[in-house]
């Protein structure tokens, strides 16, 4: 590795249904189209190794529910503290650890529910952020998906929301102004959440891809 490539730890594991290798590998081999050096881990224990996430510029994490240990949490925590960035999907890092308040504290966000039918939505990049590198050429688009209802930091930069559609086991939440992309700094790191991203159609979006590849670059020390 040169002195200026930038590393890329990818984490994954989980539940299943959120295709974590598949999903993972896409964006392992963008990151190494874009001249990062990758590791692959399907272990947290990644989170204990102090030496290798000093030397992490970006963590991409795909890991849905599943246990984390508080020992885990906080290498993980205190890494991104550091300055290493945080980046990842969906379920993958918005449904992990769900009882582990710590980890919830730095993403900023938690998925708490969603319909159980797929819905059709639109995603509306805010334009108080339409210069955001993360929101650079996206406009306005649908995606026909789980659209997740969250439970949300009031202390992150949103950049794009949606307008949550009508639910028939909650008819209470609809049209709640929901949160779908966005970022918030912890310490000295950079992290980046996109609600979207239940399977690989969902990643193969065009405006979806785009916002996870930029916001990967954000997010990297």
């Amino acid at each position: 590795m040169t002195e200026q490539q930038k590393s890329a730890l990818v984490v994954r594991g989980g539940w299943g249904g959120h295709v974590p290798v598949p999903a993972s590998d896409r964006y392992a081999a963008a990151l190494k189209e874009d001249g990062y050096a990758v590791t692959v881990s399907d272990t947290l224990d990644s989170y204990l190794d102090r030496e290798l996430l000093a030397a992490t510029d970006l963590i991409v994490q795909c890991w849905t529910m599943g246990q984390i240990t508080g020992d885990q949490a906080v290498g993980l925590a205190d890494a991104v503290r550091a300055g290493t960035g945080f980046a990842g999907w969906h379920g993958g890092i918005i449904d992990s650890f769900r009882s582990e308040t710590r980890y919830q504290l730095m993403t900023g966000g938690q998925f708490v529910h969603h319909p159980r039918e797929f819905t059709t939505y639109l995603v509306r990049p805010l334009p108080e952020h339409a210069e955001h590198p993360v929101l650079a050429g996206i406009e306005p688009f649908t995606v026909t998906t789980e659209q997740y209802y969250l439970h949300m930091d009031p202390a992150v930069e949103v950049l794009a929301v949606t307008d949550y559609e009508d639910d028939p086991d909650n008819p209470e939440l609809a049209g709640v102004v929901m949160p779908v992309t966005w970022t918030r700094r912890w310490g000295a790191g950079r992290v980046f959440v996109t609600a979207i991203g239940h399977n690989l159609a969902d990643l193969e979006v065009p405006e979806v891809d785009s916002m996870i590849k930029k916001g990967m670059a954000w997010a990297t020390r």
